[in-house]
């Protein structure tokens, strides 16, 4: 079975590729320097630092097998080169919630760069999706959980 590829903006593949890099070199040597330093105490068999300096290696290792899967199958949106005449992953899109009527911002992003704390939202979420393709001044209906919301495409840009 083929890997899933993860679209990543060029903001993402910068944050995923520097923590690798901080993983491989910081912390490798970090955790090696924690490890040598509890089996100088002695008896390994009731060393509580020594077994919490292994379970963080095993976690920094993970972390590294999963970031170098997911930069492998990336693909990267050229932010520069989105067709702002309609939504595409790696916009921003101004829109207008016609039940509250109140005005939201997101980023469209793939789903490995989601985070609704930031207002990135997924193009595989029941929004993100929706508004896929979408030009200015269009009204969508975004099926959810509580019902069909609808929005109002105000303004397509690019991330700045």
């Amino acid at each position: 079975m083929a890997d899933k590829k993860h679209i990543l903006t060029y903001t993402g593949l910068k944050q995923y590729e520097d923590e690798l890099q901080d993983l491989k070199v910081n912390k490798r040597q970090e955790i090696a320097q924690k490890i040598k330093e509890a089996r100088e105490q002695g008896d390994l068999s009731e060393n509580a630092e020594y077994d919490a300096a292994k379970d963080e290696q095993r976690d920094i290792e993970a972390r590294i097998e999963q970031l170098e899967k997911l930069l492998k199958n990336a693909e990267v949106v050229v932010e520069e080169e989105i067709d702002l005449e309609k939504i595409n992953i790696g916009c921003r899109v101004k829109v207008l919630d016609m039940e509250f009527d109140e005005e939201m911002e997101f980023k469209i992003v793939g789903s490995t760069e989601a985070n609704s704390l930031q207002n990135k939202i997924s193009n595989e979420s029941p929004v993100g999706h929706a508004l896929l393709g979408k030009k200015a001044g269009d009204i969508v209906d975004v099926e959810t959980q509580a019902g069909i919301i609808q929005y109002k495409v105000l303004e397509i840009q690019r991330v700045s």
